[in-house]
């Protein structure tokens, strides 16, 4: 491969690239200034064209106005305005009846006294606007008050019912405690003596088994100043009567404990029905309470349901005067008084 060669053909190539690039610059730089010139040509001829069209407008201006024409006084647009009116006054001598210039109703103080009359109508309207709607901000405050009103009196009843409930809840809760502690007390007791009487009666049982009395013992009644002789608080042997008594005894022994078994059943008894009534009581009472929440609640609901009917009732009436007193008529009715 020739080096030198290539070398001078890419040495050559880039001097070629290089001139064409200065070639393209200067090529450019020669349109961006007739560019320039082109922009300042055109501003220099819009100036030109400016200042011929502000010299004809000066020149007409000065030289050719309207009024130096013959014909000026056929096209005068200040001609009616200049020209006399037809009267001059409401007392125009010139105003006969035949000219046909005055007619009732068109003096020439028409227009301002039509114009206060418009003003006088709209400063009615304006007052009864304002009065209509000072009235229905009265009446909304009045509204307004009443819900307050009503809505505190809701409330105030609302708490005093809660107040009440609450009360009532805690009267029960204190009697539902004091009767569950009566109850667990009483079956405290009742297990306590149920279990000393068995105690009693396991250690009794278990004295008498042991004991010398049902073990029928007979050397306990041997005295010692012989054995022909006894101990008479020992001795086992007895005639029949004194078995008797002894059977007698122990019969009315067991009456007595069934009797007191009895009055303890009725003692239970009483207390289970005293706590039945109090509890029954007890409900009557919520019934009671129940009953009167409800009337007083309905006669709350009526009194509220008379106050709204009454109320709209009123809306109504004040609806239908405001209407009846509408201004139509009567402006009309004061247009044609003051018109005549």
């Amino acid at each position: 491969v020739d080096k030198d060669a290539l070398d001078t053909q890419v040495k050559d190539r880039k001097i070629q690239e290089a001139a064409e690039k200065a070639r393209n610059e200067e090529l450019a730089n020669e349109m961006k200034q007739n560019d320039k010139i082109m922009c300042m040509l055109e501003e220099r001829q819009k100036n030109d064209i400016r200042n011929i069209n502000k010299a004809i407008t000066e020149f007409q201006k000065n030289f050719q106005k309207p009024e130096t024409r013959r014909e000026f006084d056929l096209s005068d647009p200040q001609a009616l305005k200049k020209d006399k009116p037809a009267r001059l006054s409401d007392d125009d001598p010139r105003c006969t009846v035949s000219g046909l210039q005055k007619f009732m109703g068109e003096d020439l103080n028409y227009d301002r006294r039509m114009k206060f009359q418009k003003e006088q109508l709209r400063e009615w309207s304006l007052q009864q606007q304002r009065d209509w709607k000072n009235a229905l901000a009265d009446q909304k405050f009045a509204d307004d008050l009443y819900d307050k009103n009503r809505i505190a009196l809701d409330q105030k009843t609302m708490e005093q019912q809660r107040k009440e409930e609450e009360n009532r809840r805690a009267v029960c809760a204190a009697t539902k405690d004091f009767n569950r502690t009566q109850a667990a007390e009483l079956a405290e007791r009742k297990k306590l003596e149920k279990y000393q009487k068995m105690k009693d009666d396991m250690d009794e049982i278990s004295s008498l088994l042991q004991g010398d009395l049902l073990s029928e013992n007979p050397e306990q009644a041997v005295s010692s100043f012989g054995r022909h002789r006894v101990i008479t608080d020992r001795w086992k042997g007895m005639n029949q009567d004194q078995l008797m008594a002894i059977r007698y005894s122990q019969q009315q022994q067991v009456l007595e404990k069934l009797r007191l078994k009895e009055e303890e059943r009725q003692r239970d008894a009483e207390w289970d029905r005293q706590s039945i009534q109090v509890a029954r009581a007890q409900l009557v009472l919520e019934r009671h309470q129940q009953r009167q929440n409800r009337e007083r609640r309905r006669a709350l609901d009526n009194i509220n349901a008379e106050l709204c009917q009454e109320q709209k009732s009123k809306n109504i009436y004040l609806k239908e005067e405001a209407y009846s007193n509408f201004p139509t008529n009567q402006y009309y009715a004061q247009f044609n008084t003051t018109s005549r």
